[in-house]
Order: structure tokens, then C-alpha cells, then sequence
């Protein structure tokens, strides 16, 4: 876990024993690899969107990638989602959810709102961790990221 310097990855998540686990995965197939770990909406909302002299700013500093639980205590994952993606700086972020709900309703509002990958989080808790350390691995590994200021 890291303070809130410049991490690569930011893990929303209430369930201690997810994040946890998450975050050993992450860290074990990305060595190195800065992991901030969120455990509500309103936190993430105001870790990307800090408000100074009542001014909504974003942050300077972005992650590589946002993975993102749904049902989040005070302000759901729906709702940071939806604020991320909207915001023309945050939005290109790829924004990973991690949930335990398979509902149709709840994916199609996640791809219709921009998100770049839904994952149905695995039961079992090697299947947990193998899916975890590949998402990271293919986000921080493969993917090519935006190297520049994006023009917007």
C-alpha cells in the first residue's frame, strides 16, 4: 500500500480482506508498483477531485489504472465511475471494475459510462489472486498507457 504519492494503481475497495488480497496479488506480479488502496466513493472522489477554495481541481499526479469495486459505502462505485469519465482529465484513466455482482444491468451501465474492463470478482481465493495479478500485469505490463498530456 502506499501513501497518497503518486500511486501506479488506485484500489477502491471496502472489503479489507479484498484489498488485502488485491493488493498482494498486485504487488507480488508487479514489483515496484505503487498501490493506493481507497476504502469508500467519497474518499475516491475526494482523492481525484480535491476541493481547494472551493474549487474543484483534479488531481496533477494520475495512476496507470483505477480498479473499482461497485458497492462502496457513502458514495457507490456507479457514481465514481460516472464522475471519473466525465472529467476530461480523469477520463482517459482505465478505470478496471472488480465486483461480486454478474447482473446485466449493473455491466451495461459500467460499459456504457466508459469503464474499460468489468470483472466478476472470483470466489475461490487462488482464482482471486491469479485474476488480479493478471489484470495488473496486463494494465502495467502490456497495455500502452497515454505517454503525454492528452489534448482534450
Amino acid at each position: 500500500m502506499s501513501s497518497y504519492n503518486d500511486p501506479d494503481i488506485v484500489l477502491v475497495e471496502d472489503n479489507l480482506n479484498d484489498a488485502e488480497l488485491a493488493i498482494r496479488a498486485l504487488s507480488k506480479g508487479n514489483p515496484g508498483k505503487s498501490i493506493l488502496h481507497l476504502l469508500d466513493g467519497e474518499e475516491a472522489l475526494n482523492y481525484f477531485f480535491p476541493k481547494t477554495n472551493d474549487t474543484e481541481q483534479v488531481r496533477d499526479k494520475l495512476p496507470r489504472i483505477i480498479l473499482l469495486d461497485l458497492k462502496l459505502p457513502k458514495v457507490d462505485g456507479f457514481e465514481v465511475l460516472q464522475a471519473l469519465k466525465k472529467n476530461n482529465i480523469t477520463k482517459l484513466i482505465p478505470v478496471i471494475i472488480l465486483s461480486s455482482s454478474a447482473e446485466q444491468k449493473d455491466v451495461l451501465y459500467c460499459y456504457s459510462h466508459s469503464v474499460n474492463s468489468y470483472i466478476v470478482k472470483p470466489v475461490d481465493f487462488d482464482s482471486f489472486s491469479d485474476t488480479i495479478a493478471s489484470v495488473g500485469k496486463y494494465w502495467l505490463s502490456f497495455n500502452q498507457p497515454i505517454q503525454d498530456e492528452p489534448i482534450v
